[in-house]
């Protein structure tokens, strides 16, 4: 497992549990922690980890004796992490993301990054509505694993499944990835509309028209509609708009309620991954020639210091429409 926030930690410690598992800290001191069985006191503070879980700093060390490799490292940083290990793993060895966005300038999805620095093996992607402190608890959840290898998928379905996880199987790496992007963007507008008391009717309502957006851009860019309206799409969208324990929800929430996007994203020890993904989202949708009217107003508040009072007038005002079509 590559990176060590909070859902890498989780997903390497239900591993380890089960299979011989070694989680790579970018953080000497973060790894001796772990490594010495003190658990990740920055991340998951207070919540105790599976005790075979080796950890290290040390990239090679980690990855050199692998069969799969798993990656929870934030998009920003994702490309350059796998680079530096690509010198030390063995060919074949299946390389699956965890990452939720895009790579700034390129647009491209985790797994495309992933297909073009590591080469001629499958990659894949684990994502659905995964808040980590309950899994890690042992709280009932499902998932899904998309990968261009179906025995890949079913491979790490086996290892994570248990009486309190279900793990679904998925070949449509578009949509899934689709899903886990754009479903930070939509939950950065709900929080703004909790931050402005619209209510929960017009919540409920941003969150359908956001599954909805996410649905047009991940079938206009080749995705199957029934991914977004299943774990990966509407179940991801659903966790992470309305959970108090949601980055994304938590920082919209508050530049709702009037503070700036650069002070509260200087609060932040983890990545809040809806907000550099909004601009990609626009572009991208501008390519495929379809509407994403919340997304473009996440990126103009973030990029462009818009009031979010505006952009929401705005998206209530929008030429009425049918609902379908």
């Amino acid at each position: 497992m590559l990176g060590a926030g909070s859902w890498g930690t989780t997903v390497a410690s239900l591993l380890a549990s089960v299979v011989p598992t070694v989680l790579w800290a970018r953080d000497p001191d973060l790894a001796v922690d772990l490594a010495s069985g003190r658990g990740n006191s920055r991340y998951l503070p207070g919540l105790d980890l599976a005790s075979s879980l080796e950890a290290t700093a040390d990239l090679g060390a980690a990855v050199g004796e692998a069969d799969l490799i798993l990656a929870a490292i934030p998009t920003h940083g994702f490309r350059s992490v796998l680079a530096d290990a690509s010198a030390h793993l063995a060919p074949g060895v299946p390389v699956l993301s965890l990452a939720k966005g895009f790579e700034q300038g390129s647009g491209l999805r985790m797994t495309q990054v992933a297909a073009e620095i590591l080469p001629d093996r499958p990659v894949g992607v684990l994502t659905g509505p995964n808040l980590a402190k309950e899994i890690l608890v042992g709280k009932s959840a499902a998932m899904v694993v998309a990968s261009t290898d179906a025995a890949t998928a079913e491979r790490l379905q086996g290892l994570l499944s248990s009486d309190s996880l279900r793990v679904y199987t998925n070949d449509d790496l578009v949509g899934c990835e689709i899903g886990g992007a754009v479903k930070n963007v939509i939950a950065l507008a709900a929080g703004m509309a909790e931050g402005l008391d619209t209510g929960d009717n017009a919540r409920a309502a941003l969150i359908n028209r956001g599954l909805a957006e996410m649905t047009r851009l991940g079938e206009a860019l080749g995705g199957d509609p029934r991914t977004l309206a299943g774990l990966a799409g509407m179940g991801d969208l659903l966790a992470t708009c309305i959970s108090p324990q949601s980055r994304n929800r938590w920082v919209g929430e508050q530049v709702g309620r009037g503070r700036y996007p650069a002070e509260v994203l200087a609060e932040m020890h983890q990545v809040a991954e809806g907000v550099p993904a909004a601009g990609v989202v626009c572009y991208l949708a501008a390519e495929a020639g379809v509407e994403v009217p919340i997304a473009t107003g996440v990126r103009e508040v973030f990029e462009e210091g818009r009031p979010p009072l505006e952009v929401w007038a705005d998206l209530m005002t929008r030429r009425a429409r049918p609902e379908v079509g």
